[in-house]
C-alpha cells in the first residue's frame, strides 16, 4: 500500500506542479494583456485548486503510512529536530506544503470576491505563485522521480 501511494504521490506531484505553473502563467498573461476573466481562466484556476488539494490528501496518506512517521515515537524532540533528514520528512515538508495549499485556497477565495478581471488575475498569480514557490522549495528532489 505504501509503495503504491508513494508512486501516486510522485506522479500526481508532477501533474500538480504543471497545472499550478500553467495557472500562474495564465493569470500573469491575463493581467499583463488586460484580458477579461473568462470561464477558461476560471477552470484553469479551479484545476490548480483541485489538483493541489488531491496532492495534499495523497501526501497526508503517504505521511501517515510512511516509515518516517514511526520516528515520532522513537525519537525525543531534541533528536528529532537535530536530524535534518527526519526533520525534513516529519516537519518541514508537510508543514510548508499545508501552508502552500492554504495560500492557494486563499487565492481562490479572494479571486471570487473580485469583480475586476485584473484583480482576479493578480490574486491567482500571487497566491498560487506563493503556493507553488513553497511547494517547490520543500520537494526532496533526490526522491522526486
Amino acid at each position: 500500500m505504501y509503495a503504491l501511494i508513494k508512486i501516486l504521490d510522485c506522479y500526481w506531484g508532477y501533474i500538480t506542479l504543471l497545472v499550478l505553473i500553467y495557472a500562474v502563467f495564465n493569470a500573469l498573461m491575463g493581467k499583463i494583456k488586460s484580458k477579461d476573466f473568462e470561464s477558461k481562466d476560471l477552470r484553469i484556476a479551479l484545476f490548480g485548486l483541485i489538483f493541489s488539494h488531491f496532492q495534499l490528501l495523497i501526501g497526508l496518506m503517504l505521511y501517515l503510512l510512511s516509515p518516517w512517521f514511526d520516528q515520532w515515537s522513537m525519537q525525543n524532540d531534541v533528536n528529532l529536530m537535530s536530524n535534518s533528514q527526519i526533520r525534513f520528512y516529519l516537519v518541514e515538508h508537510p508543514s510548508l506544503n499545508i501552508i502552500a495549499i492554504v495560500l492557494i485556497t486563499v487565492g481562490w477565495s479572494l479571486h471570487q470576491k473580485q469583480s475586476d478581471p485584473g484583480k482576479k488575475f493578480i490574486r491567482i498569480a500571487i497566491f498560487y505563485g506563493l503556493g507553488l514557490l513553497l511547494t517547490t522549495t520543500r520537494i526532496y528532489w533526490e526522491n522526486f522521480h
